[in-house]
Formats: C-alpha cells, structure tokens, sequence
C-alpha cells in the first residue's frame, strides 16, 4: 500500500514536539506519502502553516477556526485567516463547523462563525475541512444554504449515522474516515455507514495523536494514534466496506488528490 495521505493529523499538538519528524519518517515507510496538518484557530493555523511550508509536496495545512474557540473570533479574524492561507502549503479553511456534543462556546456564535468561514472560502475558493459533533440538522441547513461549497467540504472525522452520511453525500460532501471505525464499542454506527460513502466521496484520516485504532491484533506500547496507523484504518474501512484494501486506498488517494489539488 503506498501513497496514502492522511488528512488531518494534528502535528503541531505537544505530544509530537520532541519527534516530529520521526512520526513523518514512521508514517512514509509504510506509503504514507503526504499529509495535512489541521488548524484549530489562528495561532495554531500559523503554525502549522509555518512548520508544513518546510516539507514541500510532503505537509499541507489547514487555515480555520474550530467551533470550540468560535467564543474566541473577533473583527480581525477572518482576515488572519485569510492571510495564513496565503500560505501555498494551505489547502483548505477549517477546521470549522459545530459541535453541540461539548458547546464550549455557545451555539449561535459557533453558527456564525461557521457561516463565515463558509463565505470565506467561497471568497478564496478553497475547499472546506468541516468538523461536526451531535450538530448534523443544523450543519446540514447551513451546507444547503451554500450548495456549491458543500460540494467542496469533507466532513472531517464523521461519526454519525448511515442515514446522516447519506444526507451529506446528497449535498455532495466528502466524508473523512478516522480510527473510531476501529472501536467496537462506540464505532458500530460508522461500521454501518461506510458502505454508503462511495469511494470518490470517501477520505481517510488518523486524527492524530487522538483515536488510536482499538483493533490491533497487538496493542502498541504506547496509547497514541500516528500516521503510521492509517494503513490500518483503510483495512479496516475496506472491510467494512467489503473492498479489496489496495484497490480502495488507490481510488481514495485519487479522491483526495482531486480534492485538495495536492
């Protein structure tokens, strides 16, 4: 399996400070070839913007503002996002959208500031790297309001249901796979749902250092997620999906490619 690309890895977080490279290296020796580095809001946007713009057609970044600091905006924002993505290592704006599972800030800020960075990448015409928790009804009404730029969002990190897959692929949204497909316990509903992604909405991710795969024959010595791992989320989706791995990762990385113009 080779060229693979993981689209959101936190690498910026502090677990990875010491072994940044290291975790590339581990990742690329098993055909992880390229992988996105998500912004959270500004400062982690600039960062890893600044550390990607260091491994040309390696790392790429993303240029947003989760909903979880959506308290934090303010009137400059929105043109320092802009500016980082600038930035030719920035692909996409995001990582923003709602998340009513934790409502770290309140509801309605979180929809305006979504809004926002929809218009935002309508403007820059970049693709969107959504995040969505517990949100769906209200995500889906903000997507319809934009059709063209639902056609250019993946759905970061899904979790939900079959049916609420379904409804973001009627959108014609992308829909971003993680390690939680590997967790027997709170992944069943995922397990359920990626047979009606097609391959050409589908892509794949680790989410990194979060949601290491349960499933591992072996349990690793330490208990955090890497690059390295998601060969073995795209068996495991394969599986699920009832595909030939090798064939899915193909069509997957080809998806992705296309998507992020990478």
């Amino acid at each position: 399996m080779e060229n693979l690309i993981d689209i959101g890895l936190n690498l910026m977080h502090s677990s990875f400070r010491k072994n940044r490279e290291e975790i590339i290296e581990n990742a690329q020796q098993v055909g992880v070839s390229k992988f996105i580095i998500t912004g959270t809001n500004v400062k982690s946007s600039q960062t890893a913007s600044e550390y990607a713009s260091n491994y040309p057609n390696i790392l790429y970044s993303t240029s947003g503002v989760h909903p979880h600091d959506a308290k934090t905006c303010n009137r400059n924002t929105l043109n320092e996002l802009e500016e980082i993505a600038k930035n030719p290592c920035v692909v996409a704006i995001g990582e923003c959208g709602l998340d009513y599972n934790r409502d770290y800030s309140p509801r309605d800020v979180q929809r305006e500031w979504f809004e926002k960075q929809i218009e935002l990448a309508e403007k820059l015409d970049m693709p969107l790297f959504l995040h969505e928790r517990d949100a769906h009804e209200d995500m889906y009404k903000i997507l319809e309001r934009h059709g063209d730029m639902a056609e250019k969002a993946v759905i970061h990190c899904f979790t939900g249901t079959r049916k609420e897959a379904e409804n973001y692929i009627d959108l014609g949204c992308h829909i971003g796979v993680t390690g939680w497909i590997c967790d027997m316990k709170r992944g069943k509903s995922l397990q359920e749902a990626v047979s009606a992604i097609p391959s050409d909405k589908l892509m794949i991710e680790t989410d990194a250092p979060f949601l290491i795969p349960k499933n591992f024959d072996k349990k690793p010595k330490k208990n955090k997620n890497e690059p390295k791992y998601l060969p073995h989320i795209l068996n495991t989706i394969a599986h699920y999906k009832d595909e030939d791995p090798e064939v899915l990762g193909k069509e997957v990385t080809k998806t992705t490619e296309k998507f992020f113009n990478i």
